[in-house]
């Protein structure tokens, strides 16, 4: 998967956290800026737990 859609970033928040997601596009996954952590996207779904994800 290269790119987020949009519509659905504007929804996402992390779990951990709450603070908005950003794609990281090099990496291809969604960024959290107020936590450090880092969630996978396989397979086009978002992996948004926190046993999942890895400090970014």
């Amino acid at each position: 998967m290269n790119e987020m859609s949009a519509d659905l970033l504007e929804l996402l928040v992390c779990p951990s956290c709450h603070t908005k997601l950003a794609w990281d596009y090099e990496s291809a996954e969604l960024a959290c800026d107020g936590c450090s952590l880092a969630y996978p996207v396989r397979e086009g779904i978002p992996i948004l737990l926190v046993d999942q994800a890895r400090q970014g």
